[in-house]
């Protein structure tokens, strides 16, 4: 892909929504697959007090609207002004108690997480049933649409054909299993952050354009414990919590 068409497909434009200004991509089929669509708001005249605390509307107590999940409540229900990254608009912006929640707990993703998967992290990869692996750096493409794998070869796998991904860890605490699975990109944070667990990988299924079938691609972290051990296991927590927002992205 030429450098041009390249920027053709990453190039953004400012939109005004009845929620607030928003950066979007100016191709809708180029957006970041963790993204979500705007809502629709529940009408006025169906919600004549507030969907959480029952409060009736009038004069003194106005109606305002989530800009996450498009409900209609009252200004103490809804008086937060959060940011709200994965619906790309550029000012914080107005979400009820348990969407601006939601909200600040995915803010960690963006300023954090996202940028550890940009940043790449080496691997030996190994691809569908093949004994052979590969030492290779794997990262996220900076509009967040491809995972780039380099090594003695160049290959992309499209976030958003992802279907499954399994983590795989050593010494976990009691009551845990050695390996965490989130099929279907279903699941919960691994718990090695911080903890005793120590990652050593992680398993994508993801179909191929053009394939009929899935293919398997295996990451596996280094055993030593170097700098680029620590960046190999902090890339996969980072990957599995976006394995987690693309599930929740499809859900929408």
């Amino acid at each position: 892909m030429s450098s041009e068409v390249a920027a053709r497909r990453d190039a953004k434009k400012l939109v005004r929504s009845p929620s607030g200004l928003r950066m979007v991509p100016e191709h809708r089929a180029f957006g970041s697959p963790f993204g979500l669509e705007e809502p629709p708001w529940v009408p006025d005249k169906e919600c004549p007090r507030c969907m959480q605390c029952d409060a009736k509307f009038d004069f003194l107590t106005r109606k305002h609207h989530c800009r996450r999940c498009g409900k209609c409540f009252c200004d103490k229900c809804c008086g937060q002004k959060v940011a709200l990254r994965r619906m790309c608009f550029v000012d914080p912006v107005r979400q009820c108690v348990a969407c601006a929640l939601v909200s600040r707990k995915e803010a960690e993703f963006y300023d954090k997480q996202l940028r550890v998967l940009q940043s790449g992290a080496t691997f030996l990869v190994t691809f569908g049933n093949s004994g052979k692996s590969e030492t290779m750096v794997c990262r996220l493409s900076s509009n967040q649409r491809f995972l780039l794998l380099d090594g003695d070869g160049h290959h992309e796998v499209e976030i958003a054909r992802i279907s499954t991904v399994q983590t795989f860890a050593e010494g976990p605490p009691p009551a845990e299993k050695d390996s965490h699975t989130c099929d279907g990109l279903r699941g919960s944070q691994p718990t090695w952050e911080g903890g005793n667990t120590r990652a050593t990988g992680m398993s994508l299924q993801y179909s191929a354009p053009g394939s009929e079938g899935v293919t398997q691609l295996k990451l596996t972290a280094g055993e030593d414990a170097s700098a680029s051990r620590r960046q190999s296991v902090a890339w996969l927590a980072a990957m599995h919590k976006a394995a987690k927002l693309l599930h929740e992205s499809r859900d929408q």
